[in-house]
């Protein structure tokens, strides 16, 4: 057996640890494991009757090549956002099934968010045995209670979020910390949770300044330090908020409007008169080596997936549903949208996490 492997979308902490448990899984049953790099689109740079071509977007994962990589963060693949669906010229998904027969794949595991899955899903709709593993910081991938990077996130936000207490109390100003979640709210909804800050807003509901700045003002003024601390989501908007949906979607760089975080603070400077210190997480939120939790699932996946191959279960997408490590339907991902449980999780009134009924929900509460 060949077995061929590829990371896509944004990197996460937990990555390498599912990249090297793929590799020595295999390896084990004397199976051949082949690295694909810079995820899809590294396949359509491949020009399977060029053997530099294949060397350049491709490497063999022996024991050395994974020896210590579950220690790292990212991932030693390399990635893209790339759809071979969607590029300028055209769909190449018979280019990507060519690389594939060529080098001699049995069967494909890849790992990413939504974007690189959906790929996924259609690649096992043309026949071709494939098994996706769910990553993504946002932990918004239908289908599964939890993807690889979520923990190491939020530890990281929570860690960021109450260092910058000492500065906002300094200057007695109210702190507005903008996470990663352009269509859900998880990442904020827990990390201001966890971190016990005053207001969160998430993706999910908007926020009206008329009742969110005033409860900001009171929370800075009944503190002895003279600060408050907001949370809010990269995809949150305002009441009145010009930005567009299509806007919205875009990634941090291709933006044209202003970071949210920042709309937000001017408002409080010019109409509650308060001062404010922004700070953008961004890609430190899914920077350096993965806690615990996600070493463990990124372990726990990649043997999975072997095992999965060897039974001749591949269609498939890993999962997690109450604490247990299971399989769907590859294409469960296609069947809906994950986003915050704002009736049972969060209060819209007073813009906080809202966590009172935990019993018989699972640990990250989806």
């Amino acid at each position: 057996m060949r077995i061929g492997v590829l990371t896509g979308g944004g990197d996460v902490p937990g990555l390498n640890p599912c990249i090297r448990s793929i590799a020595l899984s295999a390896l084990d049953r004397g199976w051949e494991v082949i690295g694909f790099r810079r995820g899809w689109q590294g396949f359509l740079e491949i020009d399977p009757a060029d053997p530099d071509s294949v060397s350049a977007h491709s490497i063999i994962l022996d024991r050395e090549a994974v020896r210590g990589i579950d220690r790292v963060g990212g991932t030693m693949l390399h990635t893209s956002r790339t759809d071979p669906r969607t590029v300028k010229e055209g769909d190449r998904t018979a280019h990507v099934l060519h690389v594939l027969d060529t080098l001699g794949v049995d069967a494909l595991i890849t790992l990413g968010g939504d974007g690189t899955l959906r790929f996924s899903a259609h690649l096992s709709a043309q026949g071709f045995p494939v098994v996706s593993v769910p990553k993504t910081m946002d932990n918004d991938v239908f289908g599964t209670d939890y993807c690889i990077g979520f923990s190491t996130a939020i530890t990281r936000s929570v860690d960021a979020i109450n260092a910058l207490r000492t500065t906002a109390e300094s200057h007695e100003r109210i702190a507005i910390v903008e996470l990663f979640g352009r269509r859900s709210g998880e990442t904020a909804l827990l990390a201001g949770f966890l971190a016990q800050v005053d207001r969160t807003v998430i993706a999910e509901v908007p926020a009206d300044p008329e009742i969110l700045l005033p409860l900001l003002v009171a929370d800075r003024r009944s503190r002895p330090g003279g600060y408050a601390m907001c949370v809010i989501s990269e995809g949150a908007t305002l009441a009145g908020d010009a930005s567009t949906e299509a806007e919205r979607k875009l990634s941090a760089t291709q933006r044209s409007e202003q970071a949210i975080s920042r709309r937000l603070a001017l408002l409080i400077e010019e109409q509650a008169k308060q001062g404010t210190i922004v700070q953008q997480l961004a890609y430190l939120m899914r920077s350096g080596d993965p806690d615990a939790l996600d070493r463990m699932v990124g372990f726990a996946f990649g043997g999975l997936a072997i095992r999965k191959i060897e039974a001749g279960e591949t269609g498939c997408m890993l999962a997690l549903r109450d604490g247990n490590y299971c399989s769907v339907p590859i294409d469960t991902l296609l069947g809906g949208t994950k986003t915050v449980d704002v009736a049972a999780l969060y209060d819209p009134n007073l813009y906080r996490p809202k966590l009172t009924h935990v019993e018989g929900m699972p640990m990250f509460l989806y």
